[in-house]
């Protein structure tokens, strides 16, 4: 009963840790979108900037700028994505010399001694979160690809298209193009997160309170940041 005491009492700080980040981690991507309808944000603000964006590129005859800056995004949302497979490729090798990595790090300060099979649960936490982000990012640089085809087919103004079909065009390929940049974010998101649980393996309090403060950070910057307050300077960012 001695020894089962202590190994009770630190698995149910294990799994409050884990449900206080799982917690934090849904609640806030639940919490921003919902807040993203009816207050100003970056992603609120960032779509009326898209919106005027695909305003002028109607009005343009040869829109290679536009198609240009789309395959920059483009590049970006794949250098993500290809970092997070070797991300992945990384957190199987390490699962595989567990006990070395264990051995490693058990005399470094603040660290708690784990078992083998606590070390894996944390591994398999950051491998579940990365292959999140994978998909997000891999589903983001569909979706650029779709706002490519979409300003492809736009009319163009020799076609004298009329002002709500300028208007449509324009609301529909800024709307994908949110959606693509909403994932991009959410895959980012992921990898701020993953950064709590690295706290993790130091023990379990220091993992409860990095969630925090990463909860902390994102708000920040979504909602009260000085890139926020600059957006927000242009006429665009009236509402």
């Amino acid at each position: 009963m001695e020894k089962l005491l202590p190994l009770i009492q630190h698995h149910w700080l294990n799994g409050f840790a884990i449900g206080w980040f799982l917690l934090c981690f849904r609640g806030y991507m639940y919490y921003s979108a919902r807040r993203a309808r009816h207050t100003v944000c970056l992603v609120s603000i960032l779509h009326l900037y898209r919106t005027e964006w695909m305003l002028r590129m109607m009005t343009r005859e040869v829109r290679i700028a536009d198609t240009t800056a789309i395959a920059n995004l483009e590049r970006t949302v794949a250098f993500f994505a290809s970092t997070t497979i070797l991300v992945l490729a990384g957190l199987i090798t390490v699962m595989n010399s567990a006990e070395k990595a264990i051995n490693l790090v058990q005399n470094l300060p603040f660290v708690s001694v784990a078992t083998r099979q606590e070390w894996e649960l944390k591994l398999l936490l950051l491998v579940v979160l990365f292959i999140y982000a994978f998909f997000k990012f891999t589903w983001s640089l569909r979706q650029y690809g779709f706002v490519s085809v979409m300003v492809g087919a736009a009319p163009v103004p020799a076609e004298q298209p009329s002002e709500k079909q300028v208007r449509a065009h324009a609301e529909r390929i800024a709307t994908m193009a949110s959606l693509a940049a909403n994932n991009f974010n959410l895959g980012l998101r992921t990898y701020y997160f993953s950064i709590a649980v690295l706290g993790w393996f130091m023990n379990a309090w220091v993992f409860v309170l990095l969630t925090a403060v990463i909860v902390f950070v994102l708000y920040r910057r979504e909602f009260t940041s000085s890139t926020l307050r600059t957006l927000t300077m242009s006429s665009g960012g009236e509402q």
